[in-house]
């Protein structure tokens, strides 16, 4: 299988991604839209069209960013509601609120490397945060998805994934010292590990799941890393900005470059190389990511950590 590349790269903006797509009529969900990657991703997807539903935190930011991509796009059909991705009970009511089909549901929300925390299961803060909450929107929204006969799902991984596989034995830190970035890494893999088993699973519904890196881009996400600038050691040269940032997550959610293609991982709007061994910065994506045993085993997981917060 020959990895997938496009028109597009490293400097593209969302808008020029979706330049020329017609959504009108379609529905399209974006968690964490009310700053950054997730604002301009529904920015780009009010433009084409379609009816966009802002699922933040904070509902007075995300109402103003709504405000805002009216304003620019004229698109006036955008929605702002709550959620909490740490609380199976927010989600669990979102998706019981929701009605009608999903075109597009974009898992942009997340957390990077912050100080230990927990939630109320007890499930380590970013894998609860970045993988669990989005696992737990997608399958409630599972019958939206499926009714619309050709959804996508989006997920924003990171080039953090290479920091650290699955540890099954210890998912949340019960034993290990915790470390930040190896949990942000674990949760990251998670990602893409979703995206495969998704477009395995819900092949029969015609709904297609990818992972993206988004690249390095300076968003609030940074706020656990010393203010983002000058931690990683990222050069200048490869820093994005959230309109170049936003793009892998806008072609993979609307270009027809992408009908029918999902289980993958794309970066500055290609896919990646599948990688054994750390490459260049920000570059490919581990096997480990892509393993179709490993999963089926996470969402398995996944399954039981949810029936076991009820």
């Amino acid at each position: 299988m020959s990895a997938l590349t496009t028109p597009y790269g490293f400097s593209s903006t969302a808008t020029e991604v979706a330049h020329g797509i017609d959504l009108t009529g379609r529905r399209a969900l974006v968690t964490g839209a009310s700053s950054g990657l997730g604002a301009e991703t529904a920015r780009a997807l009010a433009g084409t069209g379609a009816a966009v539903t802002l699922a933040v935190r904070d509902t007075v930011a995300g109402e103003r960013v709504a405000k805002g991509i009216a304003a620019s796009t004229g698109n006036q059909d955008l929605h702002v509601a709550h959620l909490d991705l740490t609380d199976p009970a927010s989600i669990a009511a979102f998706t019981a609120a929701w009605q009608g089909p999903l075109h597009i549901l974009v898992g942009n929300a997340g957390v990077m490397a912050c100080p230990e925390r927990r939630t109320a299961q007890g499930w380590e803060w970013q894998f609860a945060t970045n993988h669990l909450g989005h696992f737990a929107l997608a399958t409630g929204l599972h019958g939206a998805l499926a009714a619309d006969g050709a959804a996508r799902i989006v997920v924003v991984s990171s080039s953090g994934h290479q920091l650290s596989p699955i540890v099954w034995d210890d998912v949340h830190f019960a034993f290990r010292r915790y470390d930040p970035w190896l949990a942000y890494g674990q949760s990251k893999t998670a990602n893409v590990l979703f995206a495969v088993e998704a477009t395995r699973r819900w092949a029969a519904d015609n709904i297609t799941a990818n992972a993206v890196m988004p690249g390095a881009v300076y968003t609030n996400l940074q706020r656990h890393t010393e203010g983002g600038r000058g931690s990683g050691g990222i050069p200048a040269e490869l820093i994005k900005t959230v309109e170049q940032g936003a793009a892998t997550s806008v072609l993979a959610a609307t270009s027809p470059l992408l009908e029918g293609i999902g289980g993958r991982y794309f970066a500055d709007c290609n896919e990646a190389e599948a990688l054994d061994r750390r490459g260049a910065p920000l570059q490919g994506v581990a096997r480990y990511a892509l393993d179709a045993a490993g999963a089926r085993r996470l969402w398995t997981l996944s399954e039981e950590l949810l029936a076991d917060s009820d």
